[in-house]
C-alpha cells in the first residue's frame, strides 16, 4: 500500500486583505442609478405686498389642471389627453386674441420689446390625487414646461433673428420671461377618490 501524501494547507492570512481590496475596487468602479427630479428653481418667498396681490386672483386668470386616481387629466372642466395639454396651456398662457375667458392682458414696458401686452397675471393650478401615478404627474409637468419653452422660443426667434430662448443673452432671456413668466402652482396631493 502506498503512502498517502499530505496536501499542504492554504495560507489564509492575507485573504481578509484581498477581500477588502476587492470590495473597495467594486465600490469605486460601480456606478449606481440615481433618481432624477425636476429641474425647477423655487421662487423667492413673497413679501407682504405680493401676498396681498396673490389673494386677488380672478377666476379667468386660473387654469385648473387635475390628475385623478385613474390618471385622467382634467383641464378646466374638460377631460383631455396628455398630447392635447401643451396646446391648451399655450393657448391659455398667451391669450393672443384677448379672449374674455382667458387671462387678462395688460400693457407692460419690456426691455428690447417696448410696450407689449402680457398675460402676466395667469396661473396654472396643478392638483393631483394621492392615487395618481408618479410618471403621469411628471408627464404633465413636462408638457406644461414645454408649453412655456415653445412660447418663449417663438417670441425669441421672432424678435432676435431666429435665436431660440436658450441661445439668448441673460438680459434678453429676462425680457422674454417678463412676457411669458412661468407660473405653475402645485397643490399638495389629496385623496379625492374615484372621480371620473
Amino acid at each position: 500500500m502506498g503512502k498517502k501524501r499530505k496536501v499542504p494547507g492554504i495560507n489564509g492570512s492575507s485573504s481578509a486583505d484581498i477581500a477588502f481590496m476587492l470590495l473597495l475596487f467594486f465600490l469605486l468602479t460601480t456606478s449606481m442609478d440615481t433618481d432624477q427630479g425636476l429641474a425647477r428653481r423655487l421662487p423667492q418667498p413673497p413679501n407682504d405686498e405680493k401676498r396681498l396681490e396673490e389673494i386677488d386672483v380672478k377666476k379667468r386668470n386660473i387654469l385648473p389642471i387635475f390628475i385623478n386616481t385613474h390618471n385622467q387629466i382634467m383641464c378646466g372642466d374638460e377631460t383631455v389627453e396628455l398630447d392635447e395639454l401643451r396646446e391648451r396651456a399655450k393657448e391659455f398662457i398667451a391669450n393672443r386674441n384677448d379672449e374674455p375667458n382667458l387671462p387678462e392682458r395688460v400693457e407692460e414696458e419690456v426691455p428690447f420689446f417696448g410696450v407689449v401686452k402680457t398675460s402676466k397675471s395667469h396661473v396654472i393650478s396643478l392638483m393631483n390625487d394621492r392615487g395618481t401615478q408618479y410618471q403621469k404627474y411628471i408627464d404633465v409637468q413636462n408638457e406644461l414646461a414645454a408649453a412655456y419653452n415653445e412660447l418663449r422660443d417663438e417670441i425669441s426667434k421672432e424678435k432676435f433673428g431666429g435665436k431660440t430662448f436658450a441661445e439668448l443673452k441673460e438680459e434678453e432671456q429676462k425680457a422674454v420671461q417678463m412676457i411669458y413668466p412661468q407660473k405653475i402652482s402645485e397643490a399638495e396631493p389629496k385623496k379625492y377618490g374615484d372621480k371620473k
